[in-house]
């Protein structure tokens, strides 16, 4: 079984199409049915049902793909090792991160490293709680941002870099827009703008209001932060949201205010594996990472 074989199965078995696999890859479509071939033949099983040009996987090939892209990880992991062990400060960090995290924190940080280390590289991804956490446990990358930090995965290292307020977000027009503070009480009769169910970040405001024995009356649902946004300023409810998703972007004909009784947070931290290693340039931006929330965190107090 060859590297090239692998990477050619893969190919093929996301595009589902071989000849559209072949141009991705820049080779003849021959050599690509070859090698698939070959491969087929090493095992001992069909890894693809054929109909006409297109293709799809077995059950066996499923597994096999799966099988293959933690085995591929570990290949370009080790392969980048050797690569940044050379020169840790030209490496390239994978990481990803909530949208919630990608207006302002991440590009922050992001721009910061780069002050001290131009010559790195980043390879972003967008993704939604759970699968932060899963993509590091399978190794999909080694790094994510994520708020709040998860406490029961026992495979995973979390390190927290701030503590955040939650914020309410009111159309301009609303009878407590002029206030300074308000008590999440003092909305229980208004219409909620939240997340779909199953988001984090949703649990967080409906536990907020239980505490205070009451159900936010969901009035609209949104897929993301800006999508709340957008509805707050359309005047159809209000809505609780991380203080980092405003800063320097408060939507038109909104108000931010703080909460008070009770005091809403969520954590927001860095997570890793617990059974691999950081890459080097990696590990370098880790380090950074914590460092520069840290002295963040000394200048506010």
């Amino acid at each position: 079984m060859e590297i090239r074989q692998i990477r050619y199965f893969m190919e093929v078995a996301m595009r589902e199409h071989v000849t559209e696999a072949a141009d991705a890859l820049h080779v003849a479509q021959s050599s690509v049915s070859r090698q698939i071939f070959n491969l087929e033949s090493e095992l001992g099983v069909d890894l693809f049902i054929r109909e006409g040009r297109r293709v799809k996987l077995t059950p066996i090939g499923k597994v096999f793909l799966e099988r293959m892209k933690h085995a591929m990880n570990v290949i370009d992991d080790a392969t980048r090792e050797v690569e940044e062990y050379l020169d840790p400060q030209k490496g390239t960090i994978r990481i990803a991160f909530p949208i919630s995290l990608a207006a302002y924190t991440l590009p922050t940080v992001i721009f910061a490293f780069r002050m001290h280390y131009p010559e790195a590289k980043f390879k972003l991804k967008q993704a939604l709680y759970h699968d932060l956490i899963d993509g590091v446990v399978k190794g999909d990358f080694n790094l994510a941002l994520i708020g709040p930090l998860p406490m029961d995965e026992k495979k995973i290292k979390r390190k927290i870099l701030f503590t955040e307020n939650i914020v309410a977000l009111l159309p301009i027009h609303h009878p407590l827009a002029k206030r300074s503070t308000i008590k999440l009480r003092e909305l229980k009769d208004d219409p909620f703008c939240l997340l779909q169910n199953g988001t984090v970040f949703r649990e967080i405001v409906i536990n907020a209001c239980a505490e205070l024995g009451f159900s936010p009356h969901v009035a609209f649902e949104g897929d993301d932060i800006d999508a709340l946004k957008g509805l707050v300023s359309a005047g159809l409810g209000v809505a609780l949201m991380p203080e980092v998703t405003l800063v320097d972007n408060i939507p038109r004909s909104t108000v931010k205010i703080p909460l008070i009784e009770p005091n809403v947070t969520r954590s927001v931290g860095v997570i890793t594996p617990k059974q691999r290693v950081l890459l080097p340039t990696e590990e370098l931006f880790y380090n950074f990472v914590q460092e520069f929330f840290a002295r963040l965190d000394h200048f506010k107090n």
